[in-house]
């Protein structure tokens, strides 16, 4: 596994290095130790698979607060999407940025998303399925989003938007308030 940086700081982007042969292919794509040596840490507490049959349906932005904030790591198993992370980390020198990877079966990256962000993303293909290993179990009463389309963080979506859930179109703008969250 290769573990890359972003421009984010604690964002990265994990890129599975298959072995091949005659047989077809094996790849490592989560392995502690080397977490480990790259300063991060995560046990897994659930892991999720979504699919999306749409090409240019999105998904997002969704985070959790504290003290349920969770790390990610993001996947593409099947077909291709653009994935978003956002920096809602109070004092971050990235705050409001975002930072996106096309993930896909066949590049083999993944996102390891930290707590503090959002995260969404965009399928390019129909029938795109994805999996997430999170630190922490799902806690509805700690769930927060923003708009996928919030102007403060202008999003280069990379295709017209398909599909949304009625949720997820009707999640907030960030409001001039807005100082981040606190980990």
């Amino acid at each position: 596994m290769n573990i890359h940086t972003t421009p984010l700081e604690g964002l990265y982007c994990l890129e599975a290095s298959p072995f091949s042969d005659k047989r077809g292919a094996f790849a490592r794509i989560f392995c502690q130790d080397e977490l480990k040596q790259m300063g991060l840490s995560m046990s897994i507490a659930q892991m999720n698979i979504s699919l999306t049959y749409k090409k240019g349906a999105l998904r997002g932005m969704h985070y959790q607060v504290p003290p349920y904030a969770e790390i990610k790591i993001v996947r593409c198993l099947q077909g291709s999407c653009y994935d978003v992370a956002i920096d809602l980390r109070k004092d971050s020198p990235t705050f409001l940025q975002y930072h996106a990877e096309i993930l896909s079966a066949e590049n083999g990256k993944a996102l390891y998303i930290p707590k503090g962000f959002a995260h969404g993303f965009q399928t390019l293909e129909d029938n795109t399925q994805l999996l997430y290993a999170h630190s922490e179990l799902y806690a509805p009463h700690a769930e927060a989003a923003l708009h996928y389309n919030d102007p403060r963080i202008n999003i280069d979506w990379q295709l017209p938007i398909t599909e949304c859930s009625d949720r997820d179109e009707n999640h907030p703008f960030i409001q001039n308030n807005f100082m981040g969250i606190t980990l």
